[in-house]
């Protein structure tokens, strides 16, 4: 069956949540061309693996962008008949803050290509403010930003729908059927 997805979507769930198949599944679901902009860089033979994995599982339908800093420049380039599934914003505000670069400019970037694409977005972030206190700075800064993201992202997303254990909850709007 096909769906219509809204303008933006935004798939929110914790590690291992299913969110990312979920998010594919819903992209596929929609029987348009797809593209994939991944944020991820393989730093160790665990990354590269897991990478591997995620691109096997997707299949050769996907036009795959790997933009770890800049989501909006692969944006400018796909069509906007594709929908897109943006995977993830964890891993692009992690890329963000390690390569010390600055943060609001390139959040203001991040917003206003999704505003300017014409297609439908999908983005994929991880819910990181329900687990215990960090105990150092670096890693209490990190939630602190990556909760604020999460927040920015879910007011401007048409559809946010929390992952947990595989199973989809609509936070705002409607689960497509």
């Amino acid at each position: 069956m096909t769906i219509k997805l809204p303008k933006q979507t935004l798939v929110i769930g914790g590690a291992a949540s299913g969110k990312s198949v979920f998010a594919e599944n819903l992209v596929m679901r929609c029987n348009q061309p797809r593209s994939y902009i991944a944020t991820a860089q393989a730093f160790d033979a665990e990354m590269v693996a897991k990478i591997t994995k995620h691109k096997t599982q997707r299949g050769t339908k996907w036009d795959t962008y790997e933009e770890p800093t800049a989501p909006w420049m692969a944006l400018d380039t796909i069509r906007t008949t594709h929908v897109v599934l943006l995977d993830c914003a964890t891993f692009w505000l992690s890329n963000i803050l390690l390569g010390d670069q600055d943060l609001i400019a390139a959040k203001d970037k991040l917003f206003a290509g999704l505003k300017e694409f014409g297609g439908a977005t999908v983005i994929v972030t991880n819910e990181v403010g329900q687990g215990v206190v960090p105990d150092n700075k670096l890693a209490r800064d990190f939630r602190q930003q990556q909760g604020e993201l999460n927040q920015q992202l879910a007011a401007a997303s048409d559809l946010v729908v929390l992952v947990t254990a595989g199973l989809p909850l609509a936070l705002k709007g409607h689960l497509p059927q």
